[in-house]
């Protein structure tokens, strides 16, 4: 990774991921990290400079990383965030998430979620009351299927290799399986070369809440980060749009990493 963006709004929720990705990129001299925000107002522009500069002497004390901010005027923050990040060559964006209500209330429709869409690069999601701890446990939730095509490596190694972590890839079809068929089988063992230079750990829980799995498992396994790959009814989507009262990112608040495939 070279460059991670991070959207600021200067609430509780954004300034709380800004400082979780500073704490993050710690030590990480190569990598550099820009605070980004958008204002609607002509007169918001000083406050706005002002407030970021302070942010970023802020993170810069305690981390240490190469901070930079910019202020862009703008009413679409989808279509201006998404083009500053294509612009900069982001590897990474870094969003909290706003809101303490049930999980559809908290993503859907919010710019995290609707960011986390866009396909321009990793979206790491930080829940409000997330504290940062050092990433040493990560979770790669797949469904073992066409895992060639529809797992982006090259991103997914990127982010890992900056922080090399343990790295253990779950299998979480909602489907009740006895045990991995000879198909999925086949398609686990393509995965571990794929991701050979990390010594992956394979695991397949029987359990139809995916949800539940997912939590139990991170909650045994000291998870630090999720990793969930988008794509057209992926976890994201089942998680997200499912009404649940409970939530994976909202109760365990541990950070999840969106890809693409």
């Amino acid at each position: 990774m070279k460059t991670v963006a991070v959207s600021v709004d200067f609430s509780e929720t954004s300034n709380n991921a800004a400082q979780y990705a500073a704490r993050l990129l710690a030590g990480h001299n190569e990598i550099k990290m820009i605070l980004y925000h958008l204002y609607e107002k002509d007169e918001d522009l000083i406050y706005s400079e002002e407030k970021l500069e302070s942010l970023r002497l802020e993170l810069t004390a305690i981390s240490g990383v190469d901070i930079s901010v910019l202020a862009e005027k703008g009413s679409d923050f989808i279509l201006e965030f998404e083009k500053f990040a294509r612009h900069r060559k982001a590897d990474l964006v870094v969003m909290g998430i706003t809101g303490k209500s049930t999980l559809a209330q908290v993503f859907i429709g919010s710019n995290t979620l609707k960011m986390a869409e866009q396909k321009v690069c990793p979206v790491l999601i930080i829940p409000a009351d997330a504290a940062y701890r050092e990433v040493k446990n990560v979770m790669l939730t797949t469904d073992f299927k066409n895992v060639v095509s529809a797992t982006p490596s090259a991103p997914i190694k990127s982010v890992l290799k900056a922080f090399h972590p343990k790295l253990h890839i779950m299998s979480v079809d909602s489907e009740m399986y006895i045990s991995l068929t000879e198909e999925m089988d086949a398609e686990k063992e393509k995965m571990k070369e794929m991701f050979a230079e990390l010594n992956p750990e394979f695991y397949f829980l029987r359990l139809f809440d995916i949800e539940e799995a997912i939590r139990l498992f991170a909650e045994e396994k000291n998870i630090d980060m999720i990793i969930t790959i988008q794509k057209e009814h992926s976890l994201l989507h089942k998680i997200f749009t499912g009404g649940h009262t409970k939530s994976l990112v909202y109760d365990s608040s541990i950070p999840v990493l969106v890809v693409h495939e």
